[in-house]
């Protein structure tokens, strides 16, 4: 639907009115797109049931938009995400946390786009305390520049130093913002996340007055290009999603490229899960490398990738990127690394070549979120719960349940001592 269609609408006028959140309404004082809390996102699949939206990295402007044109053909609320080795300090990507609202907000209003859209900043990484010391000014930047929802990720650290770190943070998010928290490492099939693990970051974070939206978890994911021997581990999932529910927090499913769409589906239908991060398949799709269903790229017989003719990126582009690879002794999955050389050249190519890379992803999330995910027809529920409201400020699901007595600093350090845990310290903790 075209925005000046929508735009008559009384429920789009008033959500925009009131639904925006107050560093985008100072932003963007005159804009048409309704970005919105993460926490919007995630009530409008609660109120469909049984439904997850795309939380896709937006590593270059490509995935972007097509993300964004899929979401309105699909008529679903989505989120767009960069996460902290992507897009930022030392980044990988030219999108960046600093840059994305902006490039999201401009997309929408040139587009017409008028679906309602989360800011997601993912793995913001926390791994010593001096990282908890620099986020203290860091993540109010990043709400400063259009941020509306944030995951901070200490799953590296042990259990106590993860829960110790989301409390230390967490008076720098505002209230109002989507908020994500995690356990267990993402790396696969070993080291998987546990109950105890997760009830233990749960129930420390509900005693100080802290209602996490999303708990992502280790639960047979993997980051990058290859696909899993066995993948996500539903049951498991399935099992630490009951150990939490009178929490009402939501699964954030990551590393989804290499997983079938049954088995995506089985998450959507038997957890609670409501987001689903997609990084590496996009790239791969906007540059216009041949992928399999699950999202995994195809190798040719010398292990190279198959970049498909009429598809993505021109011919010569792709030839230069594959030898300044070879060059800098990048493969496989470090792929990724080359979104920040090649940016602007992928830009300045011919518009006929940057629509049929936005095309390609478009059509992958359109069929991701109508016959996979669900979360189809979704955006008027994101509406609706920011209209009843009244705000853009939906506030907790829950209230408090545990006794911050028994959650001070001491006794967190005492009931970690006990938690069994598959941590391992190779987990892959960023993408």
């Amino acid at each position: 639907m075209g925005s000046e269609k929508q735009e008559l609408l009384p429920e789009f006028v008033k959500a925009l009115e009131i639904g925006r959140p107050p560093n985008i309404t100072r932003l963007f004082p005159h804009s048409k797109a309704l970005i919105v809390s993460g926490k919007v996102i995630d009530r409008a699949m609660i109120g469909k049931g049984k439904a997850m939206t795309i939380a896709a990295n937006g590593r270059n402007h490509f995935v972007i938009r097509g993300t964004l044109q899929a979401a309105q053909r699909a008529n679903a609320a989505i989120i767009i995400e960069i996460a902290k080795s992507e897009g930022g300090g030392g980044a990988y990507c030219a999108v960046n946390f600093w840059n994305l609202a902006r490039q999201v907000d401009a997309v929408c209003n040139e587009l017409g786009i008028t679906i309602p859209v989360a800011i997601h900043a993912d793995h913001y990484g926390i791994k010593s305390a001096q990282d908890v010391e620099a986020a203290k000014t860091e993540i109010p930047s990043l709400f400063d520049a259009g941020i509306t929802s944030i995951a901070i990720d200490a799953s590296h650290l042990p259990d106590d130093e993860n829960l110790l770190a989301n409390l230390a943070l967490s008076p720098f998010v505002p209230t109002w913002a989507g908020y994500e928290t995690e356990v267990g490492e993402i790396k696969g099939k070993e080291g998987l996340s546990t109950v105890d693990e997760a009830l233990f970051l749960i129930q420390g974070l509900n005693a100080h007055e802290i209602f996490p939206d999303w708990i992502a978890l280790n639960n047979g994911t993997t980051h990058g290009i290859e696909a899993s021997d066995q993948g996500i581990q539903v049951p498991l999932t399935r099992e630490i999603h009951d150990a939490l529910k009178k929490y009402k927090v939501s699964g954030a499913q990551h590393g989804t490229s290499g997983n079938s769409s049954e088995r995506l589906r089985k998450i959507v239908e038997e957890t609670n899960t409501t987001k689903a991060n997609v990084a590496t398949a996009l790239q791969m799709i906007a540059w216009g490398v041949k992928v399999n269903e699950y999202g995994n790229a195809f190798l040719d017989d010398s292990g190279e990738f198959v970049k498909m003719p009429e598809e993505g990126m021109t011919e010569a582009l792709w030839t230069e990127m594959v030898e300044y690879a070879r060059s800098k002794g990048i493969k496989g999955g470090d792929y990724k690394k080359l979104n920040l050389p090649f940016e602007n050249r992928l830009l300045g190519q011919g518009r006929d070549i940057r629509q049929r890379m936005c095309k390609g992803v478009e059509d992958f999330v359109f069929d991701l979120l109508s016959n996979v995910f669900y979360a189809k027809d979704t955006a008027p529920l994101a509406m609706d719960s920011i209209l009843n409201t009244g705000s853009y400020d939906l506030g907790p699901k829950v209230a408090r349940i545990e006794d911050p007595g028994e959650w001070t600093e001491d006794k967190i350090r005492k009931r970690a001592a006990g938690i069994i845990s598959g941590k391992r310290p190779e987990g892959d903790f960023d993408d």
